[in-house]
């Protein structure tokens, strides 16, 4: 059995990842500590439409829809304990980690990790990048592929944790699946909830995971930071979709998807 240590933060769709990893029979969750942060500033008086709210608020309903059930009728073993955004890297939280003497450390959604988390449990700490890395790195990761017209981009990229940002040795990479009249919610609560899937998998092949060969850094490679979400930005997300562009996609999957390539670690038993 895998013991170990989820570091994570406090949203619905956190609390799915961390009871379902709890689930399973193979894996010990010791603690999931689980990072609180602030609302975020999008409700502007100034502006009528607000479309970024308008977006999360649709998110929100999504995940709602995918995650409450399992998280409100699913017994939860993940031993949660909930704590200020930023302060995962607190010597009294630090502390408490190591003296539990986990097996592995698993990361989904938390603050910039830095040291000495990082050298403690090198080899043994495993973040997850909701975006394909090297391609888009930085904040949403998912979400400036629709805005750009590219659904080929948007997947989940398990790596070990270091202190870039997304720049650590991939393990495994799964891309998302799309669907005729999919939204951008429904297209990034189905990837979290295959994400979940393939972790379980990672957790209990640990011992076994193969070395992979790394993807080069494109020429092309896209940086994106929280203060590039605007509501223009927003605005072209959503009449991407008006114009049919997964329908577009769906047609060209194959073609498209063939020029993005990504990691497959062929020592996983789940592909998704």
């Amino acid at each position: 059995m895998k013991r170990i240590i989820i570091l994570t933060g406090s949203e619905l769709r956190h609390k799915f990842f961390c009871q379902y990893i709890a689930s399973d029979d193979g894996i010990k969750v010791i603690n999931s500590y689980c990072e609180v942060k602030k609302e975020e500033p999008y409700n502007d008086s100034k502006n009528d439409c607000n479309n970024r709210l308008n977006h999360f608020l649709t998110r929100t309903v999504s995940e709602k829809d995918f995650f409450q059930l399992f998280v409100e009728t699913v017994e939860d073993c993940s031993n949660s304990i909930y704590l200020n955004k930023g302060e995962i890297n607190n010597t009294m939280y630090i502390r408490k980690i190591v003296a539990s003497k986990p097996d592995l450390l698993i990361a989904y959604g938390c603050s910039i990790i830095k040291e000495p988390l990082l050298s403690l449990f090198s080899g043994r700490f495993i973040n997850v990048h909701l975006g394909l890395s090297p391609y888009y790195r930085g904040s949403g990761t998912n979400y400036w592929p629709l805005v750009n017209n590219e659904p080929e981009y948007i997947g989940a990229t398990f790596m070990y944790i270091d202190s870039g940002i997304d720049t650590g040795e991939v393990i495994h990479q799964i891309r998302a699946k799309c669907f005729w009249g999919d939204g951008p919610s429904q297209i990034g609560n189905r990837l979290i909830l295959d994400m979940s899937k393939v972790y379980k998998d990672i957790i209990n092949n640990f011992d076994s995971l193969k070395k992979m060969p790394q993807l080069p850094v494109p020429l092309n490679e896209r940086f994106y930071k929280r203060r590039d979400y605007t509501e223009d930005s927003v605005l072209i997300l959503y009449k991407n979709f008006y114009k049919n562009l997964i329908g577009k996609y769906l047609i060209e999957r194959n073609d498209r998807c063939k020029k993005v390539p990504i990691i497959k670690n062929n020592t996983l038993e789940r592909t998704v």
